[in-house]
This record gives C-alpha cells, structure tokens and sequence, in this order.
C-alpha cells in the first residue's frame, strides 16, 4: 500500500511536480544476515542513516578533522562567478541523493536566473520535505520531486522540464562510496540521462597524506566512532541483535593499493551473537566492514569520468588540494 493516492489533497501544493516511481526499500534483516554470512563481514553503510546516525553525521560536518564538507562549500563560494557563466541563465538544476542543502542554495545562488530544481531521493519522505523547503525559499524556480533509486539510471524522458541548460548536482564526494565498477555505472547513468551541452557539477576527494585522511575518520572526540557502532546499535535495536557493542573498536585504515578510506568495526575480544534468531560469531581481532571511501588523483577521475564518456572541461581545488569538484560534459559522439 502507497501512502500517495490520486485525488488525495495534495501535500505537495508547493511542487510543480512529484513523480513516485515507488523504488525497492532495502531489506535491512535480508542485508545484515547475508554481511554477517560473509568472509569477511560485511555491513551496507546505506544502513548508516536512521534519524540517530543523520544526526551524528551532522556533527561530522563540524569535526576540526573533516574537512570534505566545509573545504566544499569554500570552493563553490569561490567559483560560483564562474558556474554562472558555465550553466548559462535558465538552468535547470538536477540533484541525486538530495543531500545538504546548504550546498545546493550555494549554487542555485550563484547561477543566474536558474529556472528549475529536481531532486531525487529513495527516501520519499526526506524528499519532499527537502524539496517543499527549496520551493517556498524559492518561488521563481519550478521545483519538482522524484522519488527513485538513482543508482539504477536516471530517466527524465517523461518530465515536462524548462528548456534550460541541465547541471546534475553531485556534490560530498558521494561518488567515492561506490567500487569502482558501481562509480563507473553511476556515471553513465548520468551521462545516458544528459543531452548534448548539459553538464555534470561532481565533488571528489583528494588522494592526500594519510594522516589527515585517517584522522578525518577517526576524530579525537570519537564522533565518527559513535557513528560507526550507531549501526550495531539499530540492529540490535531493530532486528533483535545481541551484539555487545563495548567489545568493538572503530578504526579507520588507508588501504593505499584500492586508494579509499576503510571504516571497520574490530573485535576487541571473541564473542557470540544472534540477530532475528540467528547465531553469528566473531573471533577477537575479526572485523566487520562498514563503509569505503574512495579518493582520487586528477588522472584517476579523470580517466574514470572519461571511460564513460564524460569530457573533463573543468577542475578547481582548494589551495591545498584537499577536494576537488569537476565540470564534466558528454563527449562528441564519432
């Protein structure tokens, strides 16, 4: 049953437009058991993200150490002049994963006279609060919603958008979350979605010293700790675990070979355990692997943007290099 029936009085009398492709829910039971089941274990950081876990996250973004999103929002306050120029008046903004809205304001600030905003999101809820908040800060701009998986392609045949320059929005170095084969699908969803002169705005972390890497990981106040162990938290909580949190560790590694950030939960001591009935064990030293980070060299995005038919136009970094974001363009067909 769907919580959105036609003829229902619309909640979304802000929105131009709210198309619900009523994408698959995870399966957090099916996904924790079958991680468990694996050598080594192995935990979907999409699972990350209850209210408690977004909350943390949120302190994250403050962190002295983590400096992705704040290194981010400095480059878009210095390029913004030059994005303008790039997308053109009337351009229509389209954001996957519908993410921080400060980012998002920052460009739809910078652009001139931009005419439409469309974000997408698996979660509905989040959504269209997101998007109902941009709209009525925004009235000149045609906001829209869709809810979907982004993952599996984006497909903007059916939407009656303005006639604008497209700019997919894909800002934190989400990108980075993904193996590389999942990056390189990700992107030619992009790229099969754009028509010739639309663009892609990307962020990318950097390949960078390995102690600010690890240490924008692992803060000295234990935030991304409390973030991490959140996740044995919800399923001891929600699926009946009985995991004992106070025997695992959080550590963050650098695994130089696959150039990403490998966030792990450590046993500190042997321990049997259940979830939904089922017994699992971890002997001490065992350890459950919860998220990746992937980082990048100018040549390493550069080739994966390019493998999937995405022209590099432009780059822009801090002055230390910590992150980067990139313009990238579908490249003329031969």
């Amino acid at each position: 049953m769907h919580d959105r029936m036609p003829g229902r009085p619309s909640a979304h009398a802000a929105l131009a437009f709210y198309d619900d492709q009523h994408p698959p829910a995870g399966d957090f039971l099916a996904d924790v058991l079958e991680g468990f089941s694996r050598t080594p274990k192995q935990l979907a950081p999409v699972y990350f993200y209850d209210a408690t876990g977004s909350a943390i996250f949120d302190e994250i973004t403050d962190l002295p150490e983590y400096y992705v999103t704040r290194t981010e929002l400095d480059i878009l306050d210095r390029i913004g002049p030059e994005l303008s120029g790039l997308a053109g008046p009337g351009a229509v903004v389209i954001e996957p994963g519908s993410g921080s809205s400060v980012k998002i304001r920052k460009l739809l600030d910078a652009l001139s006279q931009p005419a439409a905003y469309v974000g997408l999101d698996i979660s509905g809820t989040h959504l269209e609060a997101a998007c109902q908040e941009i709209a009525a800060d925004y009235p000149a701009l045609q906001v829209g919603a869709i809810c979907a998986d982004f993952t599996q392609g984006l497909d903007l045949s059916q939407l009656q958008l303005e006639s604008g320059r497209r700019i997919i929005f894909f800002p934190g170095s989400t990108i980075g979350n993904f193996e590389p084969e999942g990056a390189r699908q990700l992107l030619a969803g992009f790229r099969d979605a754009l028509r010739p002169g639309d663009a892609v705005l990307i962020g990318a972390d950097r390949v960078k010293n390995t102690d600010t890497l690890v240490a924008a990981y692992d803060d000295a106040q234990g935030v991304t700790a409390r973030f991490n162990l959140n996740l044995v938290d919800r399923i001891n909580r929600e699926l009946d675990g009985t995991i004992d949190p106070s025997g695992l560790s959080h550590k963050a590694i650098w695994n130089a070979e696959k150039a990403r950030i490998e966030m792990h939960l450590v046993a500190d001591h042997a321990q049997r355990f259940h979830v939904a009935g089922r017994e699992f064990e971890l002997r001490e030293g065992e350890s459950i692997h919860t998220e990746n980070s992937h980082k990048f060299t100018p040549e390493s995005f550069t080739s994966l943007a390019e493998s999937v038919g995405f022209d590099v136009l432009h780059s822009w970094s801090d002055a230390t290099d910590l992150f980067s974001l990139h313009w990238l363009e579908p490249a003329a067909k031969a």
